[in-house]
């Protein structure tokens, strides 16, 4: 009886193995994590893109061509300006809980993501990424001056600290902020020529007035070009080492400088922002196809968006003239707290993952990159970071059903205002009176959004329970940043509408 225990035990211990081990090699294999490429474009306007906007006289085929192989966002929201916009994408929080809550920062500035806060780059090296930043960076580095007071120009013998590589990038190359001093590239922290010459500023055929150090032979023609060759490269070594990658890839274009390529310029037969706009489309097709190449696209995530609004400043009235409006249908330009400052396009492709031809109508920020990235990698964002960002990882999946956002509304803070958004309904607190023609704003109150984009009828008098609402979600989001929230500021010059008075190009 003993001798048939044990041998009953053996034969169900032998079987429980056999079962373990098919079980383990009939398992499917976990997908490996997805390469991450994002591209920022610079200033271009929800009207620009050819599947935002069906009068486009500027055709973009490989933008929408993207649109046609993913998901287009028709609600999606950066800050109305430069900056604020980088710092909501890389940390996943409002720019206004920032020290610069709207504006954007000078040449020399110093470092506006603060040392020691988690990053997307960062967040994703933890998890075994390599990361890179290549393009504009506008979010502040230490330089080397001479007496250590920001005074005159740096020392470019001398690295640039608390730069691109310290905030979770393992290389940087770029032009920092191309219509800026100085007049050179960067490689993580240094210079890679000497800026010994000067450029004399105020250019209007650039549409560039900042004088300052340059490197000789400087040609604003070539940045972009310069890296395009770049990203194909660092392509490249990401496909030969098999490591997955986050790239950051910031456009320089279609913001000025006003310097297109001899192949687009001209091309659009309207201005040189249009011929811009054309060049803007073919960077992201040449990023399309280098992935494609080199057989990294079925496994890479593919994110286009823009940093805020179209810049009025450079070429709208011939734009509108030749029948095509940047904004369309919305009003106003980088800088507005009206739509056409902040609603941007926003294109995800991911092969095998998001549904190709999709078009999604949730109402999302810029900043939910952060947490869609931790969602996507299983990574866990510690208290006290990405305060803002929610994942749209359900929306990708066509699941709007189980995205919940982290804030009950969306805020929009630029220079002239702040506003709530929830649903359909935008209520809006401006700093300033609506006194020049030439620069549309949206007054205090109420607006309908969805039936009414252009934001021209103000329905508070009818709706005072909407508004009191999001007056107080507004003030519960703010916080104690209202306070400067409500502190007059001056204007970005490029925000202004067409018409309006310039003094200085951001």
């Amino acid at each position: 009886m003993a001798l048939r225990s044990v041998s009953i035990f053996v034969l169900l211990a032998t079987a429980a193995v056999l079962v373990a081990g098919a079980a383990e090699t009939s398992a499917p294999k976990a997908s490996p994590p997805p390469n991450i490429v994002y591209i920022l474009a610079d200033d271009l306007g929800y009207g620009d893109v050819g599947c935002y906007n069906s009068q486009t006289k500027l055709p973009t085929p490989r933008i929408d061509k993207l649109a046609t192989e993913g998901m287009r966002f028709t609600d999606a929201h950066s800050a109305p300006a430069c900056t604020p916009t980088r710092y909501g994408v890389l940390t996943g929080r409002y720019a206004f809980r920032s020290r610069v809550p709207v504006h954007v920062l000078g040449p020399y500035d110093a470092p506006l993501i603060e040392e020691g806060r988690l990053t997307v780059a960062a967040l994703l090296k933890q998890q075994g990424y390599h990361t890179a930043c290549i393009g504009k960076w506008h979010l502040g580095w230490d330089w080397a001056f001479p007496n250590g007071n920001r005074k005159g120009d740096p020392d470019f013998t001398k690295p640039a600290a608390n730069g691109p590589t310290t905030r979770g990038f393992d290389e940087y190359f770029g032009t920092d902020v191309p219509n800026y001093p100085p007049y050179a590239f960067i490689q993580n922290d240094r210079v890679t020529a000497p800026p010994t010459a000067t450029f004399p500023g105020q250019d209007k055929e650039y549409f560039v007035n900042r004088a300052g150090p340059m490197v000789p032979g400087w040609k604003f023609e070539d940045i972009m070009p310069t890296l395009g060759a770049k990203v194909a490269d660092y392509l490249r070594a990401r496909a030969a080492d098999k490591k997955p990658f986050f790239l950051y890839h910031t456009f320089t274009i279609p913001h000025e400088p006003l310097a297109p390529t001899a192949e687009f310029a001209g091309k659009s037969g309207i201005n040189r922002c249009g011929d811009l706009i054309l060049q803007t489309d073919a960077a992201v097709g040449a990023i399309l196809d280098t992935l494609e190449k080199l057989g990294l696209d079925k496994n890479t995530l593919v994110i286009f968006a823009s940093d805020n609004g179209h810049g009025g400043a450079t070429g709208v009235p011939a734009l509108l003239a030749a029948g095509h409006d940047p904004s369309r249908p919305f009003r106003g330009y980088k800088g507005s707290i009206l739509e056409g400052g902040h609603r941007v396009p926003l294109i995800v492709r991911w092969p095998g993952r998001v549904k190709a031809g999709t078009v999604c109508d949730e109402v999302i920020s810029l900043c939910s990159l952060m947490a869609t990235c931790a969602e996507i990698t299983g990574a866990k964002i510690p208290a006290h970071a990405g305060e803002d960002s929610s994942s749209i990882l359900p929306l990708l999946a066509g699941q709007p059903e189980k995205f919940h956002p982290v804030r009950a509304a969306e805020v929009h803070a630029g220079v002239n205002g702040f506003a709530a958004r929830q649903g359909d309904w935008k209520f809006v607190e401006s700093k300033v009176k609506q006194t020049n023609p030439a620069r549309p704003d949206a007054l205090a109150g109420l607006y309908d959004v969805r039936h009414d984009p252009a934001e021209k009828n103000n329905v508070i008098a009818q709706h005072p329970d909407i508004a009191a609402k999001l007056k107080v979600l507004l003030d519960q989001i703010v916080g104690t940043d209202a306070a400067r929230l409500r502190k007059p500021g001056s204007d970005d010059e490029d925000a202004a509408a067409p018409g309006a008075k310039k003094s200085k190009t951001k």
